[in-house]
């Protein structure tokens, strides 16, 4: 059994979707693929990892990356799931670029090159956005592009993490970091 869960934040609402003990989907309302991985016969129910997660987005919307987080469970692929588990190393207040996430995805199968857009695909299709944070991934040399939840509100995450506008050095290893 799957159980939901409403949020309401600075954005619009937030349905949160769980297996009773970790989190398995958080979706804007009304976002492309909205509850695309949610049992048709979920219940609403109030469970710890929904205060949890209450508590994680009231950090998050309040300017703060939470220093906790709470339990996720991946329904999806083997392939997204590898991208999902990517897009969880980016730091706030920080990006990577599609581009970079397929070379992070093509060295851990021991290939030599991997589709952005293939990576695009995974990224559009995360379940649990905000928490797995999708929005900080973007085009090649930083463009906006491309957020199920809209563009808006992709500009509005970042801008709330005081994500700088162009390219930037962040000084990591030389690793490259784009943001708006």
């Amino acid at each position: 059994m799957e159980y939901t869960h409403h949020y309401v934040s600075p954005l619009g609402g937030i349905t949160l979707a769980s297996d009773g003990e970790a989190l398995t989907g958080l979706w804007f309302d009304g976002q492309k693929y909205y509850a695309e991985t949610l049992d048709p016969h979920h219940q609403e129910k109030n469970l710890p990892v929904f205060v949890e997660a209450d508590r994680w987005l009231a950090t998050y919307f309040s300017g703060k990356m939470p220093a906790f987080m709470p339990k996720l469970r991946m329904k999806t692929t083997t392939f997204r799931k590898a991208v999902w588990k990517v897009m969880l190393t980016i730091p706030y207040g920080q990006t990577l670029t599609y581009g970079e996430i397929a070379a992070v995805i093509a060295k851990k199968k021991g290939v030599p090159r991997m589709s952005a857009q293939a990576v695009g695909n995974a990224v559009g299709h995360n379940a649990i956005s905000l928490i797995i944070p999708c929005h900080r991934v973007v085009g090649a040399k930083g463009s906006l592009t491309g957020y199920a939840a809209g563009l808006d509100k992709k500009l509005k995450l970042l801008t709330l993490e005081r994500v700088m506008c162009g390219r930037q050095q962040t000084g990591n290893g030389g690793r490259q970091h784009y943001g708006y």
